[in-house]
């Protein structure tokens, strides 16, 4: 993966905002060229930078949000993260050092769903240990 400099920092910045804007309208926000925007843009699709774009349905905030850090068994890291990519309100993994293997970001529509994503994780063979911390406001 290349080293991104500032433009395309601020350009990954816009696209996380509002994916979807006109590249006229990305270009103008920091203030490039329509056609410097649209072969940065290019170049960091092609080269794996940018993975993809998301839409994203209703209001973020309305969800409830937590973070949550998992202990893993032994070598059941890979056949964990598999399992636990197949859970719709997890909105990201990532792996990690010290006393947790993984950290899971968690969106879900209700309390109810909230208990029952929490209850999916624990079930997972090779899950040992969790800890849960909602988030309650972002600043």
């Amino acid at each position: 993966m290349q080293e991104l400099d500032s433009t395309d920092r601020r350009l990954i910045a816009e696209l996380r905002k509002d994916g979807r804007a006109p590249m006229a309208q990305l270009a103008t926000r920091i203030g490039i060229s329509r056609a410097t925007a649209e072969k940065r843009v290019a170049r960091m699709v092609e080269n794996g930078t940018i993975l993809g774009f998301t839409v994203r349905a209703r209001d973020e905030s309305s969800s409830i949000r937590a973070v949550m850090m998992i202990e893993v068994a032994g070598r059941a890291t890979s056949a964990v993260i598999r399992n636990l990519k197949e859970i719709p309100e997890l909105h990201m993994l990532h792996t990690t050092n010290g006393g947790w293997d993984l950290i899971a970001e968690l969106r879900a529509d209700s309390l109810g769903d909230f208990d029952r994503v929490l209850r999916e994780v624990r079930l997972i063979d090779g899950v040992l240990n969790s800890e849960t911390s909602l988030l309650l406001s972002s600043a």
